[in-house]
């Protein structure tokens, strides 16, 4: 698919301007609207799109905090309810009365809570390496580097940073494939520094995730409200987010799911891997011949 986009902008209920970039055809008879992890913002589904075919129309977004979405003098407000209800909005502006969802990651958190608060709005989620319980080693992992991570002194710098934090689950990415990884992190400033594209206020979510039993169960009930929609499970076959245990059952508890293993991939697939195309195309092409 062509990577010409569309901008979009829109208005939180608390005031915030808020982005997201259209891309394929408005006529489409399916929308899928792609929401990021924790430190991401849209561009980290531009690889995906130009992988799958150019039947869809996806919306990709800056959640609040990331990318050229506003950050919230309130960090409180970055948590996936806040979240769900920027989206709902987004939804209204554009007149979707329907849409598939992929959630990465704290993006799968979010598609949980929309799945909650507007189920008739949900033709279909894709959950991108998450899921109900949450593994204590990936959150100690991200909290490692959320916010914190050093300055660089340029793309070169930026590019050599995430391959330090990433490499470990890209352990086959190809050297100049570190520099597209980069600059889907970072952004250029009009002074030419290079800085990473979210607010590092967002760190502070991380540590209201508390994993247990209660938790567990509380993100199993939420995990239960995707029962009325198809649902698509891509896992990272090295995550130390979404453990083959947990995904596994999801598959078992859902009526209508599928489990795609991407190899030698941690957290999270890029979702364009040859085994994510192909998961995602027969998914969403199956949920556009019921739209």
């Amino acid at each position: 698919m062509s990577m010409a986009g569309e901008d979009i902008q829109w208005s939180s209920a608390d005031g915030l301007s808020l982005y997201a970039r259209a891309y394929g055809p408005a006529t489409a008879r399916l929308t899928v609207l792609c929401i990021h992890g924790l430190t991401r913002n849209h561009k980290d589904f531009e690889p995906m799109i130009a992988a799958l075919p150019p039947a869809f129309r996806f919306i990709a977004v800056d959640v609040r905090g990331r990318g050229r979405s506003a950050h919230d003098p309130e960090p409180d407000n970055y948590n996936p309810r806040v979240y769900a209800k920027d989206m709902g909005l987004l939804l209204d502006k554009l007149g979707l009365d329907r849409v598939a969802l992929i959630g990465t990651s704290m993006g799968g958190l979010i598609s949980l809570m929309m799945m909650r608060t507007m189920p008739k709005r949900i033709a279909g989620v894709v959950l991108n390496d998450v899921g109900p319980v949450v593994e204590k080693t990936g959150i100690a992992r991200i909290a490692g580097y959320a916010g914190k991570v050093r300055p660089v002194t340029g793309w070169d710098s930026a590019a050599e940073a995430v391959r330090t934090i990433q490499g470990a689950a890209f352990p086959d990415m190809p050297d100049e494939r570190w520099m597209d990884f980069a600059r889907r992190t970072y952004r250029e400033l009009p002074t030419g520094e290079v800085v990473l594209d979210y607010d590092p206020g967002i760190a502070r979510s991380l540590g209201k995730v508390k994993p247990g039993l209660l938790a567990n169960f509380a993100l199993w009930r939420l995990f239960g409200g995707l029962r009325k929609a198809p649902l698509l499970v891509v896992r990272g076959e090295m995550s130390d987010i979404l453990s083959a245990k947990t995904a596994a059952e999801m598959v078992r508890r859902h009526p209508d799911a599928k489990l795609a293993a991407v190899p030698r991939v941690g957290h999270a697939p890029i979702l364009d891997e040859p085994e994510a195309v192909l998961a995602l195309t027969e998914f969403l092409t199956r949920l556009e011949t019921k739209a």
